[in-house]
Parts: structure tokens; C-alpha cells; sequence
């Protein structure tokens, strides 16, 4: 199996900062890269932040805090495509996945395995994007990458047994327990979770229950710790458009249509969280349904 001592992670949004994040923490050394300059300005200041926060909890000492950030630096796709592991982290897309490993082509080291964060694509068909789909996975890591504790390792058809073990010992490596997926669309996790959420939105749509009445009913009805229209806005709901859209065509079932109202959410830009408004309006000082 290869010895992994180096890590590229492409996109420096709050996925592929976290994955640097717990890389860094595991003792590897991260080379972060990004399109835009200033997003990896902002994805060191959110490790840092988020790591000052694991200080306070006293779940990691100040040198290591300090030991972890020296390892993160800004890097080219040139760099990246030198490490050992190098791994997609960029916005749900697939052709921005598929332009992003045709950029490494040129670059890359004989030995680096290929890893895509996807939530729901295809790792044969990104793999065929490569010159090495032998050496190509998919690693699936759940938001936010320090506090989540499952790493869904999917294999395309043409991933060889020793990358499967490299990135399962990888994984685990960063206090991660893997789940093997077969490459269906949206492999278990989100195959579960996004129709549920679909399936929330269709109540609201319907005029079953209100948002609040919705959330409230699974939080304490089903005990989940989090309301589907909440986690919606917390996933980013043109990434829920993006994994429905997905199974919808992946899978020719109807019970996968998008939601009518959730096209119209991302429509308006109203993707949750992280814009301020999607089924919740985040701008005050406590959240309100926005229906």
C-alpha cells in the first residue's frame, strides 16, 4: 500500500477546509488549493478558528493547534498533483469535478492516488476523466469534517483492492470509521437522507405542516437531532437540488422528482445557511421561517 505523508485538498469551502483540517490534526502535511486566493485566506482562518474551539473544549492542547496549522499551506494545482493523496473538494458539480482532474493531468506525481469528496457522483464516470481509474476513490466525508465521524469509501468499477486499502487505512488514520458504498448514486448516506429531506419540503409544499411544525414533528416525533428543512438549510439546498437531481437520473424513479418548491428556493437564491435564508431567514439574531 503506499505511504501517504502528503495531502492536497482542491476547494477551500467548509468541506475542503475541514477534510484539511483533520488531515493536519492526523500529523500529514496539507497543501491547500483553491481557484480563488482569498477563499484560502478564509478556509485557514476557519481551521483556525474551528481548531481554537476544539482548544477551548480541551479536546486537542495549544501545540497541537499551533503543530497542525504550520502543516496547512496555500498551494498550485501543480503542488497538489505532487502529494500523495490529492482530493476534490469543490462545489457538487460534475463537470467542475471533471475539469478540475483534467487540470491535474499534466501534473501529476507517477504514485498519487485521486480522491473525490462527491456526494452523489459517479466515481467510475470521474475516474474515467483520469489516466489512472485504478488508482481513483471516492471518499465521502460528512459536514462538519472535525465533528463527523463516518468516511463512506466508495470504489468505481476500475479501482484496484490496494487503493481501496490505502484509503480505508488513510481514513481511518484521521479517527474516521469507513462505510463501504457501491457506486450508485448518492451511495448510502445521502440515498437515505436527501429523499427524506425532498420528502420534507414536499410536506411543506402540500400544506401538511408549517416549517416549524415540520421540524418540530421529526426532532421530537422521530428524535432526530436536527429537523429536515433545517438540515436542508444547513447542507445548502442547491446541494440537495444537486444530489435529487442525481438520483432522479440516475435511478428513472419518479419518487426522486425534486421538490417544485426547492427548485424554486435555489431559483431565488435562498440556499440556507450560508447565503442567510432558505426555509429559515438567518439575518436576525434567532432564525424565521421564511414560508
Amino acid at each position: 500500500m503506499a505511504d501517504i505523508k502528503s495531502v492536497g485538498v482542491i476547494g477551500a469551502g467548509q468541506m475542503g477546509s475541514g477534510i484539511a483540517h483533520v488531515c493536519a490534526l492526523a500529523g500529514y502535511d496539507v497543501f491547500l488549493n483553491d481557484l480563488d486566493g482569498d477563499r484560502i485566506t478564509a478556509g485557514i482562518s476557519r481551521i483556525e478558528h474551528n481548531m481554537a474551539r476544539q482548544v477551548g473544549r480541551g479536546l486537542i492542547d495549544d501545540a497541537a493547534m499551533k503543530a497542525a496549522l504550520a502543516r496547512i499551506r496555500p498551494a498550485s494545482l501543480e503542488v497538489v498533483a505532487g502529494t500523495d493523496i490529492a482530493i476534490e473538494a469543490a462545489t457538487e458539480n460534475e463537470d467542475t469535478k471533471k475539469a478540475i482532474f483534467r487540470s491535474l493531468l499534466p501534473h501529476l506525481g507517477a504514485n498519487t492516488l485521486l480522491a473525490s469528496n462527491t456526494s452523489s457522483i459517479s466515481i467510475t464516470r470521474l475516474a474515467s476523466t483520469t489516466d489512472r481509474p485504478e488508482r481513483f476513490i471516492g471518499l465521502h466525508f460528512m459536514n462538519p469534517v472535525p465533528l463527523m465521524k463516518l468516511v463512506e469509501v466508495i470504489r468505481g468499477i476500475a479501482t484496484d483492492i490496494a487503493t481501496y486499502e490505502t484509503a480505508v487505512t488513510f481514513a481511518q488514520s484521521l479517527g474516521k470509521t469507513t462505510t463501504n458504498a457501491e457506486d450508485f448514486p448518492a451511495f448510502i448516506v445521502n440515498r437515505v437522507l436527501v429523499p427524506m429531506i425532498n420528502e420534507a419540503i414536499y410536506t411543506l409544499y402540500e400544506g401538511v405542516g408549517t416549517v416549524e411544525s415540520i421540524d418540530t414533528a421529526m426532532k421530537l416525533g422521530a428524535n432526530h437531532p436536527m429537523g429536515p428543512l433545517e438540515l436542508g438549510d444547513f447542507i445548502g439546498l442547491d446541494t440537495v437540488l444537486s444530489i435529487m437531481n442525481v438520483l432522479h437520473e440516475g435511478l428513472a424513479d419518479s419518487k426522486y422528482r425534486p421538490c417544485p418548491l426547492l427548485v424554486k428556493y435555489v431559483e431565488a437564491g435562498w440556499l440556507g445557511k450560508k447565503v442567510g435564508r432558505g426555509f429559515y431567514d438567518y439575518r436576525g439574531d434567532v432564525p424565521v421561517p421564511t414560508r
